[in-house]
């Protein structure tokens, strides 16, 4: 009896954060009206990774993860600093804006390096915005890796100056 009660409980607990979950993963953002202030600072904005996930599974954060930056500036330029550390390969240099849909907000870089850095036929690639605040920028995008199978990428920045605890979560 008591089992059986404990297990109806559990039941609706488990039913109850299910549906929260399902409501909150189809709600679209929308892009804020001071976005742009948001990603740039109102001139440029440094951002760093502060965890990347590959279809769902946290990514071990190595040296080029732990060291990346991004800047985006106000007159729609972006560039990253990887050609400014040992072994992490050439920049992203690339021009961006916001870009909205029924399916929600992104920011879209076009540039030749997109096409070159991002192994794919076009110049230009769309990064879903999950959220962006003042201290957090979340976008998702499809990414062909190794053997040319395609994953979902997700990535949290935040500022350049916040420390994020557990970044190097296997080290």
């Amino acid at each position: 009896m008591l089992f059986k009660l404990l297990f109806q409980k559990n039941i609706k607990v488990i039913f109850l954060s299910f549906c929260f979950v399902l409501l909150h993963c189809s709600e679209k953002f929308e892009l804020p009206e001071n976005a742009n202030d948001l990603l740039t600072n109102n001139s440029s904005k440094i951002w760093k990774l502060a965890k990347r996930y590959n279809d769902g599974y946290r990514m071990n954060m190595g040296d080029c993860f732990l060291s990346y930056r991004v800047t985006y500036n106000s007159n729609g330029t972006t560039t990253d600093n990887n050609a400014q550390n040992e072994d992490c390969g050439d920049s992203m240099e690339a021009n961006w804006s916001f870009y909205t849909n029924e399916k929600g907000a992104y920011i879209k870089l076009k540039g030749e390096k997109v096409k070159t850095l991002m192994n794919q036929d076009n110049d230009y690639k769309y990064f879903k915005i999950e959220s962006l605040t003042d201290t957090l920028l979340i976008v998702s995008f499809r990414h062909k890796q190794f053997g040319n199978k395609e994953r979902t990428i997700q990535d949290y920045l935040v500022p350049e100056d916040v420390k994020v605890e557990g970044r190097n979560y296997h080290n």
